[in-house]
């Protein structure tokens, strides 16, 4: 590949499976459109538009993503991102996928894992998630990794051990079914009443104990409490607020002067909110279509 256009038709033959795989790392679609996007403008900055040097552009791609969402996944813990390898020399391979080597197999394949497994990842700790999402699910080796989270490669198969452990014994792995969409909006639309309340009763009702609220812009907020009170916060009588479906789940956003400010995404279980994202970016709401 030498021309730009070569350049952007190789990233876009491997989106597919780079979405897929930051999804399972990130649990958010959105995120991992983002994180997918920034791989993207790291290959341009690398490459100045030309890609003749790359000898595994797949290789390349799949690295790069792997350590955008570790350090993302790190910074909602609020764990330090420490000293980052840098990006791998254009010249270099990066990791070597495993097999199916075929992106769109691959996506297809990540994409049938499904929310209870989702819901198990979520409750990882970053390398091991990372760990078990590239080698168990896209088949990529343990020396590869091991270069991503800064371990031995005897150390990164320990990660993946106990993330396996972990998936096998944790007890939301098969949570049932999903709570469907009718049954969310009931939920999100008593969340919405009960903020304009300043209910904090009502909103304690709910929310799971350990609902956490993923802001765009800041570290999470974790706990039915704090939750509750931020909720309150949100609930500004001058914004008007329109109910509305993201990523296939209840959400909200709310407009000032026509404008959208903010968007929520719910994730509700068993009637109550377990999760919540929160979009303030202006450029991520023009992405999703609000105006």
């Amino acid at each position: 590949m030498s021309a730009p256009h070569d350049l952007t038709a190789g990233f876009e033959e491997h989106r597919p499976r780079l979405t897929a795989l930051a999804h399972r790392m990130l649990g958010s679609r959105a995120e991992a459109e983002d994180a997918v996007q920034e791989t993207w403008l790291r290959l341009s900055r690398s490459t100045t538009g030309r890609a003749d040097g790359i000898e595994n552009l797949g290789g390349w791609l799949t690295t790069v993503t792997a350590r955008i969402c570790l350090n993302l996944l790190r910074a909602r813990r609020d764990e330090p991102v420490g000293m980052q390898p840098p990006d791998p020399e254009v010249t270099g391979g990066g990791i070597v996928p495993g097999t199916p080597a075929d992106p769109a197999q691959e996506a297809v394949l990540a994409d049938e894992v499904g929310l209870a497994m989702l819901v198990v990842l979520n409750t990882l700790p970053p390398a091991e998630r990372l760990t078990f999402v590239l080698h168990d699910l896209f088949a990529v080796p343990f020396d590869e990794i091991a270069r991503i989270v800064g371990r031995t490669p005897a150390a990164t198969r320990q990660l993946a051990s106990r993330a396996r452990r972990r998936v096998r014994d944790n007890p939301v792995h098969d949570p049932g079914p999903v709570t469907p969409l009718a049954g969310q909006q009931a939920v999100v639309e008593a969340f919405l009443a009960a903020a304009r309340d300043g209910d904090l009763e009502g909103l304690l009702a709910l929310l799971a104990p350990d609902v956490v609220l993923r802001p765009d812009v800041s570290v999470p907020v974790r706990g039915a409490d704090a939750v509750a009170r931020k909720a309150v916060l949100f609930s500004d009588p001058a914004n008007q607020v329109r109910r509305t479906v993201l990523d296939g789940a209840a959400g909200l956003v709310s407009f000032r002067d026509g404008e959208p400010v903010s968007a929520l995404r719910f994730t509700v279980s068993a009637g109550r909110i377990t999760a919540i994202h929160l979009e303030t970016s202006a450029e991520r709401l023009r992405q999703l279509g609000f105006r």
